[in-house]
């Protein structure tokens, strides 16, 4: 299974693109395929209008922009595919993030008539904070610069550099033209000076497999298992899914926040008891001493994380309501969340040179920078560096519930034993 996310500017292509993938590979139905030919015709177009396999919204139709990320799935004989459609206009940027939040490829498209733009870097930086391992640079509309190579390898090279100063491990730059089908799924016959993969043939050809025991084990408990039945009086179990690692039958184990260590007594995965379990498998463990554990715990293994109260970020601030110093929010960890407050903004990132803006005052929608938060209870924090899984988290609006910024825990610390100053008021958020 490969999900991947596509991104770019607006009217670079990113909807035909991917209706270009879904129909040239035959994974689009014929009902589905005779609509958009329908909806095509009605707009006065010869020729179907591949873009509107994605664009489901009506704003969307209208306007000939991607809104909302949409998701797709097919399937080749060689491979699986979870697609998300991310849009491109900067307003929407914070929906990129959600798209390629679980991605292990992000596609970000540029038009080979404009090349490397602003959208382009903020996009390329998401996906370098987002730690996603592989990302595909696809030059498009090569038709409209009569597939000229000296301009492709200018651009490839100016993204393959900036990438590279953000720490992207990998680039693969794809000469294509969506409307045409050059180099999406079929070779072209006009660019035959590009030797490399067509996408398709990069997507089901690129690892994204990995050995889960070099990861430490990490498993939030989701919900506490007691059934307190004539058959099972006595079980207690703890049900969630694996975040991180690998679980085994007689495996130390800590508990976190408490610090109380233990070691598994069992495994059951669908019901049957097991005796090594992996991420992303959803388990329930049972546990050999009788300890608290309930809901938002963690209970890890190998290079056990200390639990902090104070947590440093590199964050994507997501709601149109600026995030200030003295916010007050709920922080969301795996399944864990509590009250916190928005100790310091220390910093923006400007993506056009990668620079870090002292002190800004605020983070706006669709800003990158960096905060410290303070919690009203200790967390078990990853680095994200570490695990994607539990080195991210959410604040939200405690008022509404509404999600306000996603977050990459960095360098998170406890500090040096002195007393952090307390941000104090009137409503039990005194931490």
């Amino acid at each position: 299974m490969l999900r991947f996310a596509t991104a770019g500017s607006v009217d670079d292509g990113k909807s035909t693109l991917v209706g270009r993938l879904l129909h040239d590979s035959k994974s689009v139905l014929a009902d589905q395929l005779e609509a958009v030919e329908h909806a095509s015709r009605s707009r006065g177009h010869s020729a179907p209008d591949l873009a509107l396999l994605t664009d489901g919204l009506r704003a969307e139709r209208e306007q000939g922009i991607t809104i909302d990320v949409a998701y797709r799935y097919f399937a080749t004989p060689a491979r699986r595919f979870i697609l998300a459609d991310t849009p491109g206009h900067v307003q929407y940027t914070r929906n990129m993030v959600t798209g390629a939040s679980t991605a292990h490829l992000t596609v970000i498209l540029v038009d080979a008539r404009h090349g490397v733009v602003e959208q382009t870097r903020r996009h390329a930086a998401v996906a370098a904070l987002l730690r996603v391992p592989h990302v595909v640079l696809a030059v498009n509309k090569m038709d409209l610069i009569d597939h000229d190579e000296a301009a492709f390898t200018a651009i490839a090279a100016e993204f393959t550099g900036y990438a590279a100063s953000l720490g992207v491990p990998e680039v693969t730059a794809i000469p294509i033209s969506a409307l045409n089908g050059d180099n999406v799924v079929v070779r072209s016959t006009t660019m035959d000076w590009y030797t490399g993969p067509t996408v398709l043939e990069h997507l089901e050809g690129v690892e994204v497999g990995h050995d889960p025991t070099e990861e430490p084990a990490r498993f939030p408990v989701q919900y506490v298992i007691r059934p307190q039945s004539a058959e099972l009086p006595d079980y207690r179990g703890y049900a969630g899914q694996i975040a991180a690692g690998v679980l085994r039958v007689g495996q130390s184990v800590t508990v976190l926040p408490s610090g109380r260590t233990t070691t598994i007594e069992g495994i059951d995965l669908l019901g049957e008891p097991v005796d090594v379990a992996w991420a992303p498998q959803s388990v329930t463990v049972r546990l050999t001493d009788d300890l608290d554990v309930s809901r938002g715990d963690l209970i890890a293994a190998d290079s056990v994380t200390e639990s902090i109260r104070e947590i440093t970020a590199t964050v994507c601030h997501l709601h149109d309501r600026p995030l200030t110093p003295g916010a007050r929010v709920l922080l969301k960890h795996t399944t864990r969340t509590v009250k916190a407050i928005v100790a310091d903004i220390p910093s923006r990132l400007s993506l056009s040179d990668l620079s870090q803006e002292p002190n800004p005052g605020e983070l706006v929608a669709n800003d990158i920078g960096r905060i410290t938060v303070r919690t009203a209870e200790p967390l078990a924090v990853d680095a994200y560096a570490d695990s994607r899984r539990t080195g991210s988290f959410l604040l939200i609006d405690p008022a509404d519930g509404s999600t306000l910024t996603a977050a990459m825990a960095g360098e998170a610390f406890t500090g040096t034993g002195e007393p952090s100053p307390a941000a104090t008021d009137d409503e039990g958020w005194d931490f």
